[in-house]
Order: structure tokens, then sequence, then C-alpha cells
């Protein structure tokens, strides 16, 4: 991680990182640890927490808490185990999402479709909403909110409408937590990330269904620029907020894309 993730002369922060067992949500829960802050590793399964976990040197600093966000019930109680084992919640990086099966638009099945608006709209509003429970009534007040849209947020890519439809979601989503936000020092902004070195991106670094059909190998970024820029978003005192912030790599053909 690069120096920018030192931490000096503040608290440390209590914060929630879902889908922390792999990818972009493991790259920012590690960004966070590793500068002395407190978090809760939230995903599906525990082994890629403790993966996660034992990544950092600062592991002691870190709760690992199995939970679908799809369920209401498993995200009400990892929340308050949070709350009880930390004290507060001062951010949320609401991070859980899926690329569902592309597909072209009439050749979409209906349970993929489900699938993406379950985790990636449904269990960011329940994720989204439990933290605002807790940062309303914590003493002191706040806390801030970060959700992961994308790129796709803004610009389709071809054979995506569940994904490019449920990330466009995100952007209501967010706007509406930052207007409902405003009467309890809660803030709320989105990081629309373009493409990032993942597992689940793998076959976007090599062969990128373009929009005019044409196929090729996309310029691709480190995770670790990614959790720079959610720790900078973070950072912020809560009288200020980046609403949204988009982060690609330089050449990724996102501009003019279409």
């Amino acid at each position: 991680m690069s120096d920018s993730h030192s931490k000096s002369g503040d608290d440390p922060k209590v914060v929630v990182v879902t889908g922390a067992g792999s990818g972009i949500g493991r790259a920012v829960a590690l960004a966070f640890l590793n500068r002395g802050d407190k978090v809760a590793l939230l995903g599906r399964r525990q082994s890629p927490l403790e993966d996660t976990m034992a990544q950092s040197s600062a592991a002691a600093s870190a709760m690992p808490l199995p939970a679908d966000v799809t369920c209401e019930d498993d995200v009400a109680a990892a929340f308050a185990a949070v709350a009880e084992t930390f004290g507060r919640i001062d951010v949320l990086f609401n991070n859980a999402g899926i690329f569902p099966k592309s597909a072209p638009f009439d050749e979409i099945a209906l349970v993929d479709w489900e699938m993406a608006v379950d985790i990636n709209l449904n269990g960011s509003f329940l994720c989204a909403r439990e933290a605002f429970r807790h940062m309303r009534t914590q003493d002191p007040m706040g806390g801030r909110i970060i959700n992961n849209g994308s790129i796709s947020a803004h610009a389709p890519r071809p054979h995506s409408a569940g994904y490019t439809t449920t990330k466009h979601a995100i952007n209501g989503l967010t706007k509406a937590i930052v207007l409902d936000g405003r009467a309890y020092n809660i803030a709320c902004g989105q990081i629309d990330i373009g493409n990032a070195a993942t597992e689940m991106l793998a076959g976007v670094a090599t062969e990128a269904l373009q929009a005019n059909g044409s196929v090729m190998q996309e310029p691709m970024m480190s995770v670790d620029q990614v959790a720079d820029a959610v720790l900078h978003m973070a950072d912020l005192p809560l009288a200020t907020n980046i609403q949204n912030l988009v982060i690609m790599a330089t050449a990724m053909p996102y501009v003019g894309r279409g």
C-alpha cells in the first residue's frame, strides 16, 4: 500500500467494508487496517475474510463478519455486532456486488436479473440503512457512507443490462442518503470505479466486448489506487463531501465509449 495510507494524530476510525473477502473490498479493508483503523470485514463466507485478515499485520484490529447482504436479519446482526464491539460506526464502504452473466438484452434470464438487483441494489440499501441507523443515534452523531458505483453508472457495456441498471440505481440511493443524512451529520458519496485488476474483471483485461462489436484488451489499474481514493473520501471532515468520484485507468475506453 502507498504512503498515503499512513495515519497520524487522529483517533482510529471504525470502518465496515462489505465484500471484504476479495478484490476491491479486500484492498480497501487492508488499507484501513494497515494505517491503524478498526475494521469490520463483511462477506458471505468466513474463510475469505480470514484470508484478508491474514494479509495484514494489524489483524487484531479486524473483525470478520460472515453475512449475506441480501438478508435483512444478517445485516442487522452484523452492524449491531460492530457497534457493540467497537462502540460506534464511522465509515461504511458499501462495496459488495456482482457482475452477472453477460447476455444480449432479450436473452437475459430473470434469475440473473434478480440476482443483480438483490445483491447490487437491495444489499447496498440494507447495509446503508443499517449504517445510517447507527450513525444517527450514536454519540457523537454522524458518519460517512461511501457507495461503490461503477463506470457503468455513467456508460453501459454491451450485454450488461442487469449490472448497468443496478449501478445507475446506486446514484439515486446515494443522493437520497445525502439528503436524508444532512440533519444527522451523515455524509454520503459514491466512487465510480473503472477497470481495476481484480478477479471479477479478469476477462475485461484480455477480451472486452466493445460497443462496435469488436473485442479488445483494456488497460487496468491497481486496486491499491482505488483504496487510496476511498481513504481520501473517508478522511474528509463530515462537513465536506465528495459526492461522486470517478477513478479509472487513464487509457481505458470510457470517454467516447459507445
